[in-house]
């Protein structure tokens, strides 16, 4: 299911139709080298010093255009609560009201909560009783909420990639190079800088992204 979304992509999003790889990259550090790196010499390394402060961390949720491979509004902050994620959707859909917006995320229980079958229902028109949660109706169960938001019915819907699969949700390869690029050598002397190092590099990717070249096709590999 999960790749037939990804091969659709391009196709939907020329219609007009988003398909976002959406998921949380959490405790993402500030850190700050207690003493400067010494640069490259002529036979000398780089040479970085091993320890550093700790000006505390942020989380990033960030959303993978499939179609261009670009990051669309991304959100930064000291939570990735069942509220947080819910505002992150509502604030991703804000950019095109009226556009159809397939999410792709894995199973964490703030990508099937209470709040976002409620915030769906509501943007979507959706009139159906909705029940009560851990008694009856669509809020009842993790399962339940799933169910109603994977219905390809509505205007925004989610897709869920299997248990145990997040190599499966293609916004974690962008995470990997978020990693190599910026924060892997990165030297950062307050949490206001880190956030603004994350979205200068969100900028630059953008200029010369494309869509991810995706060529599993669901099949199982080989033991």
């Amino acid at each position: 299911m999960v790749c037939e979304v990804y091969q659709a992509a391009p196709t939907q999003l020329a219609a007009g139709v988003h398909t976002i790889s959406c998921d949380e990259m959490t405790g993402v550090q500030a850190l700050e080298r207690a003493a400067p790196t010494q640069p490259m010499r002529p036979g000398q390394v780089e040479r970085r010093e091993f320890e550093y402060i700790r000006h505390g961390t942020l989380s990033l949720m960030a959303n993978l255009e499939v179609g261009n491979g670009r990051i669309i509004q991304s959100s930064l902050g000291p939570t990735r609560t069942e509220v947080d994620f819910v505002a992150h959707i509502a604030q991703t859909v804000a950019t095109d009201e009226e556009a159809q917006w397939i999410f792709i995320v894995d199973q964490l229980n703030t990508h099937k909560s209470e709040g976002l079958v409620c915030w769906v229902a509501e943007v979507c028109g959706v009139t159906t009783e909705l029940g009560v949660k851990g008694t009856n109706g669509i809020l009842e169960s993790m399962a339940s909420r799933s169910v109603f938001l994977s219905d390809q019915g509505h205007r925004i819907r989610f897709v869920y990639v299997p248990l145990h699969t997040s190599w499966l949700n293609q916004v974690e390869i962008w995470f990997s190079i978020l990693i190599r690029r910026l924060l892997h050598r990165a030297n950062m002397a307050s949490l206001e800088e880190l956030q603004e190092r994350i979205r200068a590099f969100i900028v630059y990717f953008n200029q010369t992204a494309k869509a991810f070249k995706w060529t599993y096709n669901g099949r199982h590999l080989a033991a």
